[in-house]
């Protein structure tokens, strides 16, 4: 913990909620109800600082912290469900995933038939921020419907419909394209929330039947041309990108000293 010739690293709550056990405001009611310790010490303040050899326990379980933050993206294809593992025996995007990274778990979900764009990530706490409504974070769908696509319909789907849960918020569509003799239609739909099903939802609810959807970008993170199946690491200021966008950026380390010649 934070003392005397020992340079503290991040609260407590925030090292519970990276941890993936749960998030950090609830990290931070167990904390203050007394159920963690750090070093064999009940701890009740959350905001207490704790280096990266401080020793964590959680309902008596000691936590394992990976050192590293690991996101990946996969461009997953129809077929597999977004599960860590499947008890009817399907496959999942872990199936997808590369070896070797402890902890990585995928950030939300995309059903057995949707393609596209899903994240994994060992930080917990970004995975829960990813999901969280309060971000608002922008996702981008490719969206192909049976028919044609009345501009009316066009207008409830950026206005808001109700689906299950309520009304959703205002989207936007763009790159509307009818296809072959008009059998299909074409377009890119941006939303900022995150619920079961949501795209095919408020389709079903204009009247619209999806027949392929594909998810392109989660906030500042596209898909890009990666192959489907296909797995990879995302880059430093890819990571810097999509930490800004749910309010983790970290400040920039102090510039080094330069030694005089």
């Amino acid at each position: 913990m934070d003392s005397e010739g020992a340079k503290p690293v991040e609260w407590l709550s925030r090292r519970i909620a990276s941890s993936g056990v749960c998030s950090r405001r609830k990290a931070s009611e167990a904390i203050r109800e007394g159920r963690v310790s750090v070093n064999g010490n009940r701890v009740t303040e959350p905001s207490t600082r704790v280096g990266p050899d401080d020793v964590v326990e959680f309902d008596g379980a000691r936590l394992s912290m990976p050192r590293n933050r690991v996101v990946l993206a996969l461009n997953k294809p129809k077929g597999y469900v977004s599960t860590m593992s499947d008890t009817h025996g399907r496959r999942t995007v872990m199936d997808l995933a590369p070896q070797g990274f402890v902890g990585l778990k995928p950030v939300g979900r995309l059903d057995k038939d949707t393609e596209g764009l899903l994240l994994f990530t060992n930080d917990g706490e970004l995975a829960n921020r990813l999901l969280h409504p309060r971000y608002e974070l922008a996702k981008v769908y490719e969206v192909v419907v049976r028919g044609k696509v009345a501009d009316a319909t066009i207008v409830r789907l950026e206005k808001g419909v109700w689906i299950e849960g309520g009304r959703t918020s205002p989207a936007k569509v763009s790159r509307i394209e009818t296809l072959g003799d008009g059998a299909r239609t074409r377009f890119l739909l941006e939303i900022h929330e995150g619920r079961k099903r949501q795209v095919r939802s408020m389709c079903a609810a204009v009247g619209a039947l999806v027949v392929e959807l594909r998810r392109l970008s989660i906030g500042p993170i596209r898909l890009g041309r990666l192959p489907k199946g296909a797995c990879r690491k995302l880059g430093h200021q890819e990571v810097e990108a999509l930490l800004e966008s749910v309010g983790l950026a970290e400040a920039a380390p102090p510039p080094k000293s330069r030694r005089r010649k």
